[in-house]
Formats: C-alpha cells, sequence, structure tokens
C-alpha cells in the first residue's frame, strides 16, 4: 500500500500538469461504449432489475479483469515499468485539469461579456437547461458542478487508487460510469439502473465526507465563524441535498465561501427546486469560479496528504 501511496502522488502531479488524452482515447469512452452496447440489449423486458444487477457485475469484472492484467504484465516486465504504468492510468482516472478546463471555458466566455457562449459551455458540463440562465445562475452551475466533481472526479478514484492501485482507482470509474448512463429516476432506467445508483452511493459515501471535511477545516472561510457552528450547518444543509453524497461538497463549498448554492434549475422544460446550501453573504460572481477552482486542487493535495498519511501510518505499525 506505500507504493500506492507514491503512485498516488505522481498520478496527481501527471494529471494536474499533462491532464487527460483526446476524448476518443480516454478509457472511461471505451467503458461507456461497453455499458451503451450492454444496456441496448439486456434493458428490454421482464426482470430489469436484475438484468441492471448483471450489467453492474459485467462492467466492475470487466475493467477490473483488464486493467489488473495490464498492471500485472507490467510488472512481470520490470517493477519501475510497473510503478510507471500504474501512475499513468491512475493519473487518467483523475479529472483535476479536465475540470478545470471546463470551468475556465464558461469563465473566459463571461469574461469577454459572451453570456451566449458561456451557457453553452456551461451545458456541456451541467444536466439542467442553461439557455436562459443570468450570470449569476451560470457561475453558481459552475461552482456546484466543480464542487461535486472534486470528490466524484479526483478524491473518489484517489481515494480506491491509494487502497488498491490503478485497478482500484478504474473500479471506482467503471461504478461512477455506469451510475452516469443508467442511473436515472425515469420509466426506462428506473429499474435498470438501481443497482447502478445503490452501488455509486455506497463507492462515494466515504470519499466524499472526507473531502467535504477537509474542504471546511482545511480552507480559509469567506466569514470566519466557529468551526463548530461550520460544521454543523455543513452537516445540516449537506442532508438536505438530493444525492446523499454531493451535498457533503456543495454545503462545505457554500460555507467556505459565504454563498449560497442550489435553487430552482430546469431540466428539460420541467422546474425543479434543490434545497439551498449555505447562506448569501456575497452576491455570486465570476470570482467564485476560480475560486472553486482553487479549492479542488488545495483539497486534493490535503486529501493525498491525509489518506497518504493514513496509509503510512498504519503499514508502519503493522510492520
Amino acid at each position: 500500500m506505500l507504493i500506492h501511496v507514491l503512485i498516488g502522488l505522481g498520478a496527481v502531479v501527471v494529471d494536474r500538469c499533462v491532464g487527460d488524452p483526446k476524448k476518443w482515447t480516454h478509457p472511461v469512452i471505451w467503458i461507456g461504449q461497453f455499458i451503451a452496447f450492454l444496456e441496448k440489449h439486456w434493458n428490454k423486458g421482464n426482470k430489469r432489475r436484475e438484468k441492471g444487477l448483471g450489467l453492474v457485475i459485467v462492467t466492475v469484472l470487466t475493467t477490473a479483469v483488464a486493467v489488473g492484467s495490464i498492471v500485472w504484465v507490467s510488472y512481470t516486465l520490470h517493477w519501475i515499468f510497473g510503478i510507471v504504468v500504474e501512475i499513468i492510468l491512475m493519473s487518467l482516472a483523475l479529472a483535476q485539469k479536465s475540470l478545470d478546463e471546463a470551468a475556465m471555458l464558461v469563465y473566459n466566455a463571461l469574461e469577454a461579456e459572451d453570456l451566449h457562449t458561456a451557457r453553452e459551455k456551461l451545458g456541456w458540463i451541467v444536466g439542467r437547461d442553461t439557455e436562459h440562465l443570468a450570470e449569476s445562475e451560470i457561475v453558481r452551475g459552475v461552482v456546484e458542478t466543480v464542487s461535486e466533481n472534486t470528490s466524484d472526479g479526483v478524491t473518489a478514484p484517489l481515494f480506491y487508487g491509494l487502497l488498491f492501485g490503478a485497478t482500484g482507482a478504474w473500479v471506482y470509474k467503471a461504478i461512477n460510469t455506469l451510475d452516469s448512463m443508467v442511473a436515472y429516476k425515469n420509466e426506462r432506467y428506473k429499474d435498470f439502473g438501481f443497482a447502478a445508483a445503490k452501488l455509486d452511493d455506497a463507492a462515494n459515501f466515504i470519499p466524499s465526507r472526507i473531502t467535504g471535511f477537509l474542504l471546511l477545516i482545511l480552507t480559509k472561510p469567506a466569514i470566519c465563524k466557529p468551526i463548530a457552528n461550520r460544521f454543523t450547518q455543513w452537516r445540516r444543509d449537506a442532508k438536505n441535498h438530493p444525492s446523499p453524497n454531493s451535498g457533503y461538497l456543495e454545503a462545505a463549498t457554500a460555507i467556505q465561501m459565504g454563498i449560497r448554492l442550489g435553487g430552482e434549475n430546469v431540466y428539460g422544460g420541467k422546474r425543479s427546486f434543490r434545497a439551498y446550501m449555505g447562506q448569501p453573504y456575497f452576491k455570486m460572481e465570476r470570482s467564485h469560479i476560480l475560486k472553486s477552482i482553487h479549492q479542488m486542487y488545495f483539497v486534493t493535495i490535503y486529501f493525498l496528504t491525509a489518506i497518504g498519511g493514513m496509509i503510512f501510518a498504519i503499514s508502519s505499525a503493522w510492520g
């Protein structure tokens, strides 16, 4: 496990500096294509919940075997080569730079006073309708997305990578991809995506709470309040979020920035209200996009240090 800490550090650095390859070469695309193929053939007829469970099992096992085999073969060639391959594979499972770039596309459009482009770029990273959003709502959409994906896209795969190497990171990515593709509460997916949704909730339970907690105690708050008060508000607001995990990131972000997240969103023309997170001490501004990006980078380092330190301490004590 100690070598996983070094691999995790290398992966964070590589992802921060290099980022992802072109989309068509990214392993997430291959996993998505595999899921789409099985969903097309299995999501019909009776026993859809059981078929959905089968999809989860096959996808997770296939990913584990594929990545595990690559790692095993790499180490049989040479241990240094194995470490390099694991660093590359784990870096591909992280999304720091891609989140940064996606958020900055919106920010740069706002800086150019181009609301049309800002709405369009926001639509690439959120599920809500963006065609008529005001600037403050565009900013809210970016901040919420960066906050939520700080766990889903960065610290959660890093968590499983630190524990189980690149194979663990990519098993998590398979679970997360299943959730994003089939875990919808509509007629087509409510049964078929049930297992994927529950497994994703379970996989994110620990990383999301650790990430939110580190964000709350280690980043500088815009409004100085006792940590006990912020902690109480964090837990209260997080539980009001429709996701059992995402609320811990969004609530921490809102509290630390002194802004209010949540509110009314429109999905396919239908209005939906999401519980508020935090208090609106400050008006939502473009600068909050930059703050959310910086926050993501800092909390990633804090997370790596905290979990890596725990692994080191446990390994030393065990030894």
